[in-house]
Parts: structure tokens; C-alpha cells; sequence
């Protein structure tokens, strides 16, 4: 466990400085649901080593010992985690669980915001066109979602640029990509590490629907004029980031359609799966040294009780014994048992 625990910090560390600049080299669309799934995997290890650590300074608390039924001094004897840690580590999980649901409630009602809106729109189809002459564009996820573009921002396109402009949008809606964006903020919430994961995110969720509306549309020049001058059209204007043609580095994006679509790579993938799952199994080994750990100590004080007791015990509610009243020891099976 000692060094086991701290592995998924690692790999949180090793995730964040890598995971940006290689998401940005990689096809957009494979590379969105790999960040999303990395970013699962890693709070919830970051979450899971916090549990455990902090876990080892709150069961030698007396009441919570005598609760679980186990020795306080022989759980102590065996922690190899310090008083410090542990409590920083107490505090840290306090602060990040407290993190993650306020930004699940943001989420939420920006999700409820974004649905309410959609009713309120003009007409029934999926282009609601507002009569206003700041150039705005954004997709509105719901149920069904809506893209949104003003008259203002028509004018400012031509005839090819508006189609892409909406395959755009309409890339976003049919991805679903507030999902992805859903998952980055609350991971991001729970780990503060993630950040820099849920930017390069949004990024690539940019870069998916640009290139699902390269597709759509034939001409890669073509979309990369539109998000340009859509960019600079909506340049000072206050508006929704999420979900917008402009959002995200436009000049990055611009230079990334002016050439060949990305190459297929699978190296990238596979190494980050593979620490995904080193992650995962050594989160795994972690829990299963603390749940030892606790056998241990509570065979400890199971021993202790029967050797100052002088009258046999055979009660279920005696502390510090296994089923039946009887004391079992963790590491050795019980007669009439064997391993397989």
C-alpha cells in the first residue's frame, strides 16, 4: 500500500502534462472519448488514493475502531502512512468531494438553462434564426437540441461558409458533445490536476466538429474561411463559449484544416490505456493491503479478548469476533475449509 496508493497521483501528473499536446495531434474524434475516459479513470484513482490514506488516520479513531471491531494499537503498529499525510489528505478529499458538487449543480442548471431556452426559440426546426445584427453561433443542446445564428453573422458568410457554419454546429449536437464537456468540468471539479485536460478537451471537441463539417461540406478551405471569419465577426462579443464555431484557439484550428486531416495513430491510445490500467491496478492492490491491514488488527483484538476472558464467548454481538462468536484468523482457514 505505501507505494502502491500513490501511483494513480502519478499517473494524474503524467496525464496532465501529456495528455494536451498528444489529444492535439490525434484524430479529433477518437481522441475526444479517450480524454473523457482517461479523465474518469484518473479522478476516480486521485479520489480512491485520498479515500484510502485519509481512511488509515480515521479508523484509529476509538469510536470508529470500536464500530468496525478492531485494535487500535495494532492498526497503528501496521499503518505505514504518516499522521500528517493522512490528515492533508483528509482535508484535500473534503475539499475536492466539495468541489464536485457545486460544479454538478452549475452543471445542471446550465444543462436545464440550455434545454429552456431551446422552448423558448422561434419555430419548431433545428435552425432558430434571431433577428438581432450581433453576429452570434452556437448549438443549444436538448431534446431536441437547436443551433442558433443571428442575421448579423449570416451576413458576414458566404453562401459555402454558411453550410459550414451549420455542419458545424450540427456536428456538436449530433456528438453530443455537452456530454464530454459535462464529464471534463466534474472531473476537473474532483481533481484540480484534470484542467488542463478539460482545455485541451474542449479543443478537441472544436476540432471534431470542424472536421466532421470539412466532410460534409468537401472543401477543408472552406470551413477554415468560415470559422475565421465567424472568429473575427464575433470578436468583443459577450456570448455562450460552449458549443460556438468560434470557441476554442481559432488560429490553431484555421492552420489544422489548411492541412491533410490528421493521420490515424494508435501508439498514443495504447500507451494511455496502458497507464490507465496500471493506474487501476494499483488502486485495486492498495484497497486490498488496507482491507488485510484491518483483518489483521481486528484478529488482533479478537485474540486479545479471548486471552482475558476465562468464560467461553458464543455471541454474535461480541466485538473482535468473526461469524458465529468465533475468532478467524485472516491469514489461516478455518477447520473443514481449504483453498483452492
Amino acid at each position: 500500500m505505501l507505494i502502491s496508493v500513490y501511483i494513480p497521483f502519478l499517473v494524474t501528473v503524467t496525464l496532465a502534462v501529456l495528455a494536451p499536446p498528444v489529444a492535439r495531434r490525434l484524430p479529433p474524434r477518437p481522441a475526444a472519448p479517450a480524454l473523457a475516459c482517461a479523465a474518469l479513470v484518473t479522478a476516480a484513482g486521485w479520489a480512491g488514493s485520498l479515500a484510502l490514506l485519509a481512511f488509515t488516520e480515521v479508523a484509529q479513531i476509538p469510536q470508529v475502531a470500536e464500530e468496525g471491531r478492531w485494535s487500535v494499537s495494532a492498526l497503528r503498529s501496521q499503518d505505514p502512512v504518516y499522521a500528517l499525510v493522512a490528515a492533508v489528505s483528509t482535508l484535500v478529499l473534503a475539499v475536492c468531494l466539495i468541489s464536485l458538487g457545486v460544479a454538478a449543480v452549475r452543471q445542471g442548471h446550465h444543462l436545464l438553462r440550455a434545454r429552456r431556452e431551446c422552448a423558448e426559440l422561434p419555430g419548431h426546426t433545428e435552425l432558430a434564426v434571431l433577428d438581432d445584427e450581433v453576429p452570434v453561433a452556437f448549438a443549444l443542446p436538448g431534446a431536441p437540441g437547436r443551433i442558433v445564428v443571428s442575421r448579423g453573422m449570416l451576413r458576414c458568410l458566404g453562401d459555402r461558409e454558411r453550410e459550414a457554419l451549420l455542419a458545424h454546429e450540427r456536428a456538436h449536437l449530433r456528438g453530443r458533445h455537452h456530454v464530454f464537456q459535462s464529464v471534463w468540468r466534474l472531473t476537473s471539479a474532483l481533481n484540480p490536476l484534470l484542467r488542463p485536460v478539460a482545455v485541451a478537451g474542449d479543443f478537441v471537441l472544436e476540432r471534431w466538429a470542424d472536421e466532421e463539417a470539412a466532410e460534409r461540406v468537401g472543401d477543408r478551405t472552406v470551413v477554415a474561411h468560415a470559422v475565421g471569419r465567424a472568429a473575427l465577426a464575433s470578436a468583443g462579443v459577450s456570448g455562450p463559449a460552449a458549443l460556438a464555431a468560434t470557441g476554442g484557439l481559432v488560429p490553431q484550428r484555421v492552420r489544422a484544416l489548411l492541412a491533410p486531416p490528421p493521420a490515424r495513430r494508435s501508439l498514443p491510445l495504447l500507451a494511455g490505456g496502458l497507464l490507465l490500467a496500471v493506474c487501476c491496478a494499483s488502486l485495486a492492490n492498495a484497497a486490498s493491503e488496507s482491507d488485510r491491514m484491518l483483518d489483521s488488527a481486528q484478529w488482533a483484538l479478537c485474540t486479545a479478548h479471548a486471552g482475558t476472558t476465562s468464560a467461553p464467548t458464543n455471541r454474535d454481538d461480541d466485538p473482535g469476533h468473526g461469524p458465529r462468536g468465533r475468532c478467524t484468523d485472516p491469514g489461516r482457514p478455518e477447520r473443514g475449509e481449504r483453498h483452492l
